[in-house]
């Protein structure tokens, strides 16, 4: 038997479908009515888009004995108040810090909200595709190579920026969301929360031949066994980190399954039962939600209807530009992961920025 759970992903797809269909009819004749419009009216002209500002993150170059090799990249906007949230992006494959910003938006939700940003970018040297070794044992041990190294940006950012060392977050997107897995399960005394965006389990894979079978298919586990993973990779015993996983439900580079092993792997750290949730519909995607024993959220889920690889983008009006902007792996799906990991983590607007924002109007 390969989990105790009473449900399954596939499950809640199709139930999930069954409700796309109330809604149909309604967008059709919605539809409908719009072309209705526009074709009595001539168009109203498109608005110059703004041009871009260059990128607001700044490389770090000593941060530590970097055993795994990484650089380093920061945004932290003006005046920021002591004890403020950090929170740590990994980017995907064929992708570098500077690309998955400007498509995740993580610094312009910094400058609103009034938090720090680190991205860490991996070397072609290390890996050709730009991958995070997730897949490695030396790179994703406790204190070892890549782990190591992004620790130590927290570190960094922790004495030199007055971070709240009890607000710090990671996401991180495939191989980034991977090793967000293994952030969360080698430090789980230094992240508070983490989102997991079509990721991999802690533990699915120890070679790249490995990763690969497990790309396509999460290997069979029974979800003690995932959680034991977890556990046996760092000495902490209670108090983990709040998990949230994101997945498309037609991702074809990273099976679904492993999105049902993350659930399996993490519920079972924070001794929930599958079948104990709370759902709802967000932005038309299926969210579940499983909480503790004091009503907090300690692991979600959000499928994200009809979406392949990547991150699910939420495009803002061409008046506000800077944050989701769709490209490579970057989705618009209608729903904004960035903007719902910092809702959920707390990373609002400190009465400091409202005033600065007021003084300026």
């Amino acid at each position: 038997m390969r989990s105790r759970f009473k449900f399954s992903l596939s499950d809640m797809l199709r139930q999930h479908r069954r409700w796309e269909k109330t809604f149909t009819k309604a967008v059709k004749a919605t539809r409908k009515a719009l072309v209705s419009v526009s074709s009595t009216k001539p168009p109203a002209a498109t608005p110059a888009a703004k041009p871009r500002s260059a990128t607001r993150l700044e490389e770090v170059t000593a941060f530590g004995s970097n055993p795994g090799h990484l650089r380093m990249f920061r945004y932290v906007p003006a005046d920021l108040p002591k004890k403020s949230p950090l929170v740590i992006v990994l980017h995907g494959c064929h992708q570098s810090a500077e690309a998955y910003d400007k498509g995740s938006g993580w610094s312009t939700l910094a400058r609103e909200r009034g938090f720090a940003v680190v991205y860490a970018e991996q070397k072609r040297s290390n890996n050709a595709n730009l991958c995070f070794n997730w897949f490695r044992p030396s790179n994703v041990t406790r204190d070892r190579g890549e782990v190591m190294s992004i620790r130590q940006m927290v570190a960094k950012m922790a004495t030199g920026n007055a971070i709240d060392r009890k607000r710090v977050f990671v996401t991180g997107l495939s191989a980034g969301g991977a090793m967000a897995s293994a952030m969360l399960a080698a430090y789980p005394d230094i992240f508070r929360g983490g989102g997991i965006i079509a990721g991999l389990p802690y533990g699915a894979a120890r070679d790249v031949h490995r990763a690969l079978a497990a790309m396509k298919s999460a290997p069979e586990r029974l979800s003690q066994e995932w959680g034991d993973l977890v556990r046996s990779a760092s000495p902490v015993t209670r108090d983990f980190p709040t998990v949230s996983i994101w997945h498309g439900t037609r991702d074809h580079t990273v099976s679904l399954s492993n999105a049902d092993a993350l659930l399996q792997q993490w519920l079972d750290v924070h001794g929930l039962e599958g079948d104990a949730y709370a759902q709802n519909e967000v932005d038309g995607h299926l969210h579940r939600v499983w909480k503790d024993a004091e009503g907090r959220i300690a692991v979600e889920l959000y499928l994200i209807d009809g979406m392949g690889h990547g991150t699910p983008l939420k495009p803002r009006p061409a008046s506000r530009t800077g944050a989701d902007t769709p490209g490579p792996y970057m989705l618009d799906a209608g729903i904004s992961s960035s903007m719902h990991l910092a809702t959920v983590w707390g990373l609002k607007k400190p009465q400091l920025f409202s005033g600065l924002k007021q003084a300026a109007e």
